[in-house]
């Protein structure tokens, strides 16, 4: 069984319910017909040079390659046994690129840093 993670690009202000509504239009198959993201395309670049999701060798963490990529996110599908540092990379690079990161196993939220009001 997966571990499964999402990263949003919404705008701001929106909130984990926000989050959870994308998520469940996803999983219905609806998906806005726009350009991509610039924010989603930064996030991609940079896991993927880490994490490559195209031939896939041994050791990937990926459970489904290549990964989901739509305009406004991506879903991670992780191997259950996968590094923790791929987790806080993910978690680093959602914060950089400005992107709300999703917990598909329990339906958490979390908005990047710089979203979270100090």
């Amino acid at each position: 069984m997966s571990f499964d993670l999402s990263v949003w690009a919404l705008p701001a202000g929106a909130t984990p319910e926000d989050v959870r509504a994308a998520v469940r239009r996803c999983r219905e198959g609806r998906h806005d017909d726009r350009h991509p993201d610039p924010r989603v395309v930064g996030f991609y670049r940079a896991i993927t040079a880490s994490y490559p999701d195209r031939h896939a060798g041994p050791g990937t963490p990926w459970e489904v390659a290549p990964l989901h990529a739509a305009n406004d996110h991506i879903e991670l599908n992780l191997v259950p046994t996968c590094e923790d540092q791929v987790l806080l990379d993910i978690e680093r690079l959602a914060g950089q690129h400005d992107l709300m990161l999703f917990d598909a196993q329990d339906g958490s939220v979390y908005p990047p840093p710089s979203r979270v009001a100090g």
